[in-house]
């Protein structure tokens, strides 16, 4: 079994429903064990920036699956929720991204971790924060790295959604 972290992002629909729908999926797939999740932080859009704010969590996994088993299976959870195909970075039903995986570091056409472009994002590094604070990418703890983008993006802006994490963990609590 590898450690590994994925990013959920959603900014359609009923947010928190489809967190926790994708959270209860995961549960389900064999090979994948959930572990710590963050807190639900709110953010603005990346790229496409005429769109409704996102909600979005980090979860620790324990897998037996490779990377790109792992890649399929977030996929199958994507579409079976009803995520339509858009543009790059436009608004999303669910998104679901592995972001690291112990021992694995690997950049194909079709899969790339550590995620190229974790270190540039506060919607990524300050839930991962919460409970990857001292797990490394690029030599530096994801806590420095998520302290810097702070300091150095100021105009990115992400914070810690406390309704939306009471709603999720109380959806959670009525789905088990």
């Amino acid at each position: 079994m590898a450690e590994a972290y994925l990013e959920l992002g959603t900014n359609l629909g009923d947010r928190e429903a489809y967190l926790a729908r994708a959270l209860a999926l995961l549960e389900e797939t064999d090979g994948v064990t959930l572990g710590m999740m963050s807190r639900v932080y709110c953010s603005k859009a990346w790229g496409v920036m005429e769109q409704p704010d996102f909600l979005n969590i980090c979860v620790q996994i324990e897998t037996s699956l490779t990377p790109h088993d792992l890649l399929a299976e977030c996929k199958r959870i994507e579409k079976a929720l009803g995520r339509q195909v858009r543009e790059r970075w436009g608004p999303r039903e669910i998104d679901i991204d592995i972001l690291m995986m112990e021992g694995v570091d690997i950049d194909t056409p079709t899969l790339t971790i550590p995620h190229a472009r974790l270190s540039e994002r506060r919607f990524v590094l300050d839930p991962l924060s919460d409970i990857a604070p001292r797990w490394e990418f690029d030599g530096l703890p994801v806590s420095l790295l998520a302290e810097s983008l702070r300091a150095d993006e100021p105009d990115q802006v992400c914070f810690p959604d406390e309704k939306a994490t009471q709603r999720l963990a109380e959806l959670r609590g009525s789905s088990r």
